[in-house]
């Protein structure tokens, strides 16, 4: 398995939800942080409170199909729709397929929302109530049953943009004129 993978998925099972924590100065390279907003009382909201967001979502192997119908539904949608939040939190909304699986044989997906909308909600179940009408009905509740674990979320500050040289870090002077 690429190690890189590993990684990504050892540091998502240990980022468990947690308060934002004050602004870190960032490097001069790096993208600015939007301004902390509070979470939503409603624990299964999805608010990314970054310029870029990650979703991961773990679904059976034997829901795949269910899954993918309702991001294809949910897609044709968001394509249509003239709302202008939902329009812009799509434009920032790709979803990968990871063409590993998880430990326990469950299929990856990786919803990437960069840039990210402030204090939209990025739930696919509330969306399709919003968009989708023509829905069949078991098929939602397919794909509710069809996670294998509650999906992560991750908030994520960019610490470096590679392509861009990083600027010297200023000199500090000691006390006593040294």
């Amino acid at each position: 398995m690429n190690p890189l993978f590993v990684f990504f998925l050892l540091f998502a099972q240990a980022a468990a939800p947690q308060p934002p924590s004050p602004p870190v100065t960032a490097s001069q390279n790096a993208t600015p942080q939007k301004p902390v907003v509070q979470p939503s009382p409603d624990p299964a909201a999805t608010h990314f409170l970054s310029e870029t967001g990650i979703l991961l979502v773990a679904v059976k192997q034997a829901s795949i199909a269910d899954y993918e119908a309702v991001v294809n539904a949910l897609q044709d949608a968001l394509s249509k729709d003239k709302d202008p939040a939902r329009s812009a939190a799509a434009k920032g909304w790709h979803v990968y397929k990871t063409t590993e699986t998880d430990s326990k044989g469950n299929a990856l997906y990786i919803h990437l929302m960069s840039p990210s909308v402030t204090g939209f909600d990025y739930r696919m179940s509330l969306l399709l109530d919003a968009l989708v009408k023509e829905l069949p009905p078991e098929l939602l509740s397919k794909y509710q049953d069809s996670f294998a674990a509650p999906p992560t979320m991750l908030n994520l500050n960019e610490l470096a943009h590679m392509s861009v040289a990083p600027l010297p870090k200023p000199e500090t002077k000691k006390p006593g004129g040294r």
